[in-house]
């Protein structure tokens, strides 16, 4: 871990490693802005608890999701578990509070719409 409270490159590579290795992108974390909690503080039974680096959300009788928190107070996943352990009717909750993470847009449109062709100009060297 480094001294900011990151887990560093080494653990994130190891997670990274054991999925690929295992062939299951399920083992893969996703991540979410730490307000995605928010919706759990006021509700009725909804049990909330957390040490300085891992959570749980609970509601009782329902589910419960068990979370990583990062240091800027984010939260974070494995996909196997929203998918299985959330109920559908959270998902649209949770997918509002994704984390925007730099990204490609044009790569996201092309993997989204089946032979999609994006233009977004000349092909040149990879720098």
């Amino acid at each position: 871990m480094v001294a900011d409270g990151r887990p560093g490159r080494a653990m994130q590579e190891s997670v990274l490693r054991r999925a690929l290795a295992a062939r299951d992108p399920a083992r893969l974390h996703v991540h979410f802005d730490a307000a995605v909690v928010n919706r759990y503080r006021g509700l009725e039974g909804a049990q909330l608890l957390r040490t300085r680096s891992v959570g749980r959300i609970t509601v009782p009788g329902r589910w419960s999701l068990d979370v990583g928190i990062a240091a800027d107070g984010s939260v974070h996943v494995p996909f196997r578990d929203l998918a299985e352990r959330l109920p559908e009717d959270e998902w649209p909750h949770w997918i509002e509070h994704l984390a925007d993470l730099p990204s490609s847009a044009a790569f996201l449109q092309m993997r989204l719409s089946a032979g999609a062709c994006v233009d977004d100009g000349e092909t040149g060297p990879w720098m």
